[in-house]
């Protein structure tokens, strides 16, 4: 793909990002992305998904993003991570989705994905196979629900801190489960790249799911190994908070190619507010004069509330 804007923003390119919003029940979702090739690779193997369905589907299936960093021979992982979100998209809003279906459509969508670019890499001889990590989250109400394979992450900010929910499915990230490895050791090694479960590297895959109940201010944060080997959990953190999901985006993905990273880099980025209220239609500056202008009105109208009480008991004295 070349250089420049896509007005869909499944089929971003290189150093490009977007944004979106929607309303979520109660809460608000604003969405951004960006994805680049990096300053090492010459092509970008990465692939965002941003879905915009229409309201209807919105409504039954919620909204669908997706990060898939492809992998294989000269031009094989972009067809790989390509393959994958438009799997994962035409699978997942095919129908409409009964209460507590999303766990089964999309496993069902990240095998038929599995499926197809296993058969593509096998059409093509053993010398071309292909693969992809695929990381999926949908929002609908106030749920979230993530799935993964391979080690392209879903973090969750809450409370300022980064909490990963998905598990990568890696040679160190089973090593460190398995105690012969610290999580500092596996950032540095050398065999972190080594995946042990992926799309299309075999005819049958297992993928993992995670739900859990969204709140207001929370962030979701998708990433490949790229960004998150680059970035640190305080960084991916405190960015999203910060500033807009779009700024985030960029800012991420800058601070990523800041401290050299040798991959492509992508994130979707998304931010989670009450509805109809949305921190960056405030400017900091503009909040922190707010936050400084509350402290004395809360005493003011503490003291109007003891003044009154001491009437009433003077009156009933």
């Amino acid at each position: 793909m070349g250089d420049g804007m896509s007005s869909d923003p499944a089929q971003l390119s290189a150093g490009t990002s977007a944004k979106g919003k929607g309303i979520v029940d109660e809460l608000t979702v604003r969405v951004g992305a960006a994805t680049d090739t990096g300053p090492v690779r010459e092509q970008n193997e990465d692939a965002v998904l941003i879905s915009e369905p229409d309201p209807k589907m919105l409504e039954t299936n919620g909204l669908l993003l997706a990060v898939a960093d492809g992998m294989g021979g000269y031009q094989r992982g972009e067809v790989a991570s390509r393959i994958a979100v438009d799997t994962l998209k035409e699978i997942f809003y095919e129908s409409p989705l009964e209460e507590n279906e999303i766990p089964d459509r999309l496993k069902k969508a990240f095998r038929t994905a599995n499926e197809r670019i296993y058969e593509d890499g096998s059409a093509e001889g053993q010398q071309n196979m292909m693969g992809t990590t695929l990381v999926a989250a949908v929002v609908k109400d106030n749920d979230l629900t993530l799935a993964n394979v391979g080690d392209s992450r879903g973090y969750l900010v809450r409370a300022g801190k980064a909490n990963q929910v998905t598990q990568d499915h890696s040679l160190v990230a089973e090593q460190v489960a398995a105690g012969a490895m610290t999580a500092e050791e596996a950032r540095e090694s050398q065999h972190r790249n080594i995946i042990t479960r992926a799309l299309g590297h075999r005819n049958r895959v297992d993928v993992d799911i995670f739900e859990m109940r969204l709140l207001s201010d929370d962030r979701l944060v998708l990433t490949s190994d790229g960004l998150h080997d680059y970035v640190n959990e305080e960084d991916l953190a405190q960015i999203p908070l910060a500033k807009t999901a779009d700024e985030s985006a960029r800012e991420l993905i800058s601070l990523a190619i800041e401290n050299q990273t040798n991959d492509n880099c992508s994130v979707v980025v998304a931010s989670f507010t009450e509805a109809g209220v949305a921190p960056e239609d405030v400017e900091p500056e503009e909040a922190e004069e707010r936050s400084s202008l509350l402290v004395p009105l809360l005493v003011l109208v503490g003291l109007l509330i003891f003044i009154a009480i001491v009437i009433v008991i003077l009156q009933m004295g």
